[in-house]
């Protein structure tokens, strides 16, 4: 069966160089990794290489519910996008696209089937614009 594509965009007021070191690097996805205040992401590590892995720890703050998101890195073009993929086969794609001195980032994802897909839509979306607010207060 064929997956759904979903996708989800912003766009941030830094420059793509800025805005790639803030999506990539740990020590900054550890701080908006998560689609609410409820949630947050205690751990990541990066290894942005193709066939490289990427992992970080998504956890209710009540200790109540977390998980693992991993993914494998297919291809990388600095400062302009990736693909990679998750043990389950799914695909996401990502570009950052310089527009007038900020960055549209849009990510495409392959939906899962046991949620539907305006609730990951809306997951997504918030994680996407917890990460601008968090890459503009960096500057």
């Amino acid at each position: 069966m064929a997956r759904k594509r979903i996708t989800v965009e912003t766009l941030v007021g830094v420059s793509p160089q800025k805005a790639w070191d803030y999506y990539h690097n740990p020590k900054h996805i550890t701080q908006w990794n998560f689609a609410s205040k409820d949630w947050h992401c205690p751990y990541a590590e990066n290894n942005l290489t193709v066939g490289g892995k990427y992992l970080a720890r998504m956890e209710a703050r009540d200790g109540s519910f977390g998980f693992d998101y991993e993914a494998i890195y297919n291809s990388i073009d600095e400062f302009k996008g990736f693909t990679y993929t998750m043990p389950d086969g799914r695909r996401v794609d990502t570009s950052f696209e310089e527009v007038n001195g900020s960055t549209k980032v849009t990510t495409v994802f392959d939906a899962e089937h046991e949620n539907s897909a305006e609730m990951q839509r809306v997951g997504w979306q918030s994680i996407l614009d917890n990460y601008k607010r968090y890459a503009e207060s960096q500057g």
